[in-house]
């Protein structure tokens, strides 16, 4: 079953820039349905044997051998305090590789594949609990879905080092000071907060292209130009409700918005198409997640290189 699923993962990154997202279902000891999405996925398959790393964080189980490769290997279950005590042991792994890194999450069982149009994706409900992990709830077939936000698991599991060292902030040349932040993971959102704020920029946060667009066409209703108030629009590409292509393209569109510097940020690898980027009319793109290779790209648009 699982390389069935896998025989149609690469078909499913032609839904980019479609405004649909590609998820893959999965069970994590009840009958209550997740999904991530599958550009994130390497592989599936039947949980190996996992063995021990010194190094590896205590929220790890262990890590398993992949063709060859040490990938360290989370209980998704466990991490979002989803364990079920009846449920048994999980019986698969879900190889992911987004942010520059490949990991591994144990999951008790591996559902489908479905297709997704990202405006029935609806934002989750209130912070607590497992929604404190998701990134949006959605319906298929009349069964809810909760997508995970993997990105913040990972990271809580495996608090990383930042690269970025200390940065003086950018002289003022008179023009905007503020970036627009579209992200639907809470922690990306955090992370390029920080950024911004060691350059010395404020920064406005949102969580999906529908919100940004919306907040960028009142502004110009309103009657202010929108790149006279944001410098750059920094925006992931996987989001509910709108994804960052199809941000891109709207904004492209729109006379009163197309003169907005736009930088696209996304945490997959492998499977990124810059000549998507080049259609939608993105001026620029960086893979996540380096704060110094994003803290260059900021400084480069506003005009002085962080030292």
């Amino acid at each position: 079953m699982s390389q069935d699923l896998l025989d149609r993962i690469d078909q499913r990154t032609r839904l980019a820039g479609h405004n649909r997202l590609a998820l893959l279902l999965f069970r994590l000891g009840s009958r209550q349905l997740f999904g991530v999405n599958v550009f994130k996925v390497k592989e599936v398959l039947p949980r190996p044997r996992l063995f021990t790393l010194p190094q590896l964080p205590s929220a790890f189980a262990g890590a398993a051998d992949v063709r060859g490769r040490s990938v360290p290997v989370l209980d998704l279950a466990r991490a979002i305090g989803h364990a079920d005590d009846g449920a048994g042991e999980p019986a698969y792994l879900v190889v992911t590789e987004f942010n520059r890194s490949v990991q591994g999450f144990l999951v008790a069982g591996v559902d489908r594949i479905v297709n997704i149009a990202v405006e029935q994706i609806l934002p989750p409900p209130e912070p607590g609990g497992e929604c404190h992990y998701l990134t949006g709830v959605t319906r298929h077939q009349g069964e809810l879905i909760q997508l995970i936000d993997v990105e913040s698991v990972l990271a809580e599991s495996a608090p990383r080092s930042s690269d970025l060292g200390s940065l003086n902030a950018l002289p003022d040349s008179g023009g905007p000071r503020e970036v627009l932040v579209v992200d639907d993971s809470r922690v990306a959102r955090n992370q390029i907060r920080l950024v911004l704020q060691q350059l010395g920029l404020e920064s406005t946060l949102l969580s999906d292209g529908k919100q940004a667009l919306d907040h960028l066409q009142a502004l110009a209703q309103g009657g202010q130009a929108p790149e006279e108030r944001y410098a750059m629009v920094i925006s992931d590409i996987e989001m509910p409700a709108m994804d960052g292509y199809t941000l891109t393209t709207e904004i492209r569109r729109d006379p009163a918005l197309r003169r907005l510097h736009v930088l696209l940020h996304t945490s997959l690898s492998g499977v990124f198409n810059q000549a998507m980027v080049e259609r939608v009319g993105a001026d620029d793109f960086v893979p996540k997640y380096s704060e110094h290779e994003l803290a260059q790209r900021v400084a480069a648009r506003i005009g002085a290189p962080p030292r």
